[in-house]
C-alpha cells in the first residue's frame, strides 16, 4: 500500500491518499479543494485516482471530494448517516455511492471498512485501513475530525457556528459514547487524523502527524476521561470562537462545492484604487501589520498575508462582495498564492490586485493614514487614570483565563456584528496576545468609523514582561538598600 500524506499549514488540515501499487488504483480521504496536488501525485505514483470519499460535511475549508471525482471520473463515497438534516444534497445527482456504518470500500487490495463516529457532526464517519496484501487487519484509522492527537473534534461548533441551537451538550454526550467504541480498538492501531496544531477544530491539537489508539489512550485527556457528564463538562469547557465563516463552509459543502476554481486575479491599474475605496469597495492591505501601520491609505483593511490571512479574511469579510488585494510582490508577496487561499474557503470574488506602487497614486486624493503604537509603560498610567479604553480582542476563553485589569472583551472575529458596543467617548487602545489580530482589529475599527484608535505593542504578552521587569527593578533596588 502507497500512503501520501497532504497537509496545508494554512489550514492545518490533512488528506490522504492510499494507493495500491499491484492493481494501480488509489482512494483519497478528505480532499480539499486543490485538487491537482492529488493527480499529480496519483500519477508520480503509477495510480489512477479511482475512489474519493470525505469524513463528513466540512465546516473549515470547502471540500475537494466533488470537484476531484468529477475530474477523475471516481466512485464519490459520502456519509448515509446522521439523518436528512445533514446528507449532502448533491450526492444523488452526482452519483454518489452513500456508505453506512460498517460498509467496506474496496480500492484494490485496499479494503475501507466505515465507522460510524458521531460527535463531531452527527454524519461523521472515519476509515479502518486495511493492506489485504500483507494483512487481514487494519493497520490505521482515518479519523477526520473525530480523534487527533491528543485531541478530540469539537463538539460545539453545531450550535456555535451553523446555529443548531441546543445541539452543544447531546452532542457532546455523542462523542463520549463515539470514544467508548474507539477504546475497544487494538492499541497498535495507527491514527490518522484530519488536522493537526493551528486548526479551530479542536482547543488542544498537537503538531504530531499521527498517533496511535495506545497512545491515544494513555495521553489524549479525552480518553482518560470515562464519566460521561465530565466528559461533556471538559469539551464544552474553554472552547475557542469559531471563525465566522464556518457556517457558509456547512452550507457550501452540504449543498455542492464549486467544481472548478475562479481563475486568478487580473492585475488592476494603480489609478483604480482611489475610485474603489470612494465607492465603498473591500480593499484589503495584505502588507505586514508593522509597514502597514507607518502608512497606508484610509478605507483599507489590513489582514496580513501569513498562516492566518484566510482565517481572518472569511471571518471579517463577507462573502456576497468582490475583493480587491494591495499585494507587495517585490517583497515576496503573491497574489495569485493569496487568491488561492481565499479559494480554499469559498470567497471566489477576489475581483483584482494592486501593486504597492498603487498606493502613492491613491494618497495623492486620498490621502494618508497611521495607525498609532503604545509600549505597556506608556499604558500603565492611562489606563489607571481612566484616560482610555483598553478594548482586548482575543477569544472569551483567553480573556477569561487572563487578562488586564479594566480592559473589556470583543473578539476579533465579532467586532464587525458588535462595533455598537464599543466606547467612544475617549481614545482607544487595542490589545490581543501579541499584537497580531490587534493590528488587524485598529483596521478594522478605523474602517467601520473609530478613529481614535492606538495598538498596544506586544499585547498581554509584554504587558506581563514589563510587570515582571518592574518587579525585578524593585526587587534589586531593596537589596541595595538592604546591604
Amino acid at each position: 500500500m502507497i500512503v501520501r500524506r497532504f497537509f496545508d499549514p494554512k489550514l492545518a488540515q490533512t488528506s490522504y491518499l492510499l494507493g495500491c501499487g499491484r492493481k494501480g488504483v488509489a482512494v483519497v480521504i478528505d480532499p480539499n479543494r486543490d485538487v491537482e496536488q492529488y493527480i499529480r501525485a496519483a500519477e508520480l505514483d503509477g495510480l489512477a485516482i479511482t475512489h474519493v470519499t470525505e469524513t463528513h460535511i466540512h465546516a473549515d475549508f470547502v471540500s475537494g471530494s466533488r470537484a476531484l471525482a468529477k475530474r477523475t471520473g471516481a466512485q464519490l463515497h459520502l456519509s448515509d448517516e446522521g439523518g436528512p438534516d445533514w446528507s449532502y444534497a448533491f450526492a444523488k445527482q452526482d452519483g454518489a455511492s452513500l456508505v453506512r456504518d460498517g460498509d467496506r470500500i474496496t480500492v484494490g487490495n485496499i479494503i475501507l471498512q466505515v465507522v460510524h463516529t458521531p460527535g463531531h457532526t452527527p454524519e461523521h464517519i472515519s476509515f479502518l485501513v486495511t493492506d489485504s496484501a500483507a494483512a487481514d487487519e487494519p493497520i490505521a484509522m482515518a479519523t477526520g475530525d473525530f480523534v487527533f492527537v491528543g485531541d478530540v473534534g469539537r463538539p460545539d461548533l453545531l450550535e456555535k457556528a451553523a446555529g443548531g441551537k441546543g445541539t452543544m451538550e447531546p452532542a457532546a454526550r455523542t462523542l463520549s459514547q463515539s470514544l467508548d467504541r474507539f477504546r475497544t480498538l487494538p492499541d497498535w492501531l495507527q491514527i490518522w487524523p484530519g488536522h493537526g496544531a493551528g486548526s479551530a477544530c479542536g482547543k488542544g491539537l498537537s503538531s504530531v502527524p499521527h498517533s496511535t489508539v495506545g497512545y491515544e489512550r494513555r495521553f489524549n485527556w479525552a480518553l482518560s476521561v470515562t464519566d460521561e457528564a465530565e466528559f461533556v463538562r471538559m469539551v464544552l469547557a474553554g472552547q475557542p470562537e469559531p471563525p465566522r465563516y464556518f457556517a457558509e463552509m456547512k452550507r457550501i459543502n452540504r449543498e455542492g462545492p464549486p467544481l472548478t476554481l475562479a481563475p486568478p486575479p487580473r492585475h488592476l491599474e494603480a489609478k483604480e484604487l482611489a475610485g474603489l475605496l470612494q465607492r465603498g469597495e473591500i480593499v484589503i492591505d495584505t502588507r505586514p501589520a508593522a509597514v502597514f501601520a507607518t502608512r497606508h491609505v484610509p478605507g483599507t483593511l489590513n489582514i496580513p498575508l501569513n498562516k492566518s490571512f484566510s482565517t481572518w479574511v472569511g471571518s471579517l469579510v463577507p462573502y456576497d462582495r468582490d475583493l480587491h488585494l494591495i499585494v507587495d510582490e517585490t517583497a515576496g508577496a503573491s497574489a495569485a498564492s493569496a487568491s488561492l487561499d481565499l479559494a480554499m474557503i469559498g470567497l471566489d470574488r477576489v475581483a483584482g490586485w494592486f501593486g504597492v506602487d498603487a498606493l502613492a497614486v491613491a494618497s495623492e486624493s486620498a490621502g494618508q493614514s497611521t495607525i498609532p503604537q503604545m509600549a505597556c509603560s506608556a499604558l500603565v498610567g492611562s489606563l489607571g487614570r481612566r484616560e482610555v479604553t483598553l478594548l482586548d480582542v482575543r477569544g472569551a476563553a483567553e480573556w477569561e483565563a487572563g487578562h488586564i485589569e479594566g480592559s473589556m472583551n470583543i473578539a476579533l472575529g465579532d467586532l464587525p456584528r458588535r462595533i455598537a458596543e464599543v466606547p467612544r467617548d475617549r481614545p482607544l487602545i487595542v490589545q490581543c496576545q501579541s499584537g497580531g489580530r490587534s493590528s488587524i482589529a485598529a483596521s478594522v475599527l478605523r474602517q467601520l468609523g473609530i478613529e481614535d484608535v492606538t495598538n498596544l505593542v506586544g499585547g498581554i504578552v509584554a504587558w506581563h514582561e514589563e510587570k515582571r521587569e518592574v518587579i525585578v527593578q524593585a526587587g534589586q533596588e531593596s537589596a541595595a538598600w538592604g546591604s
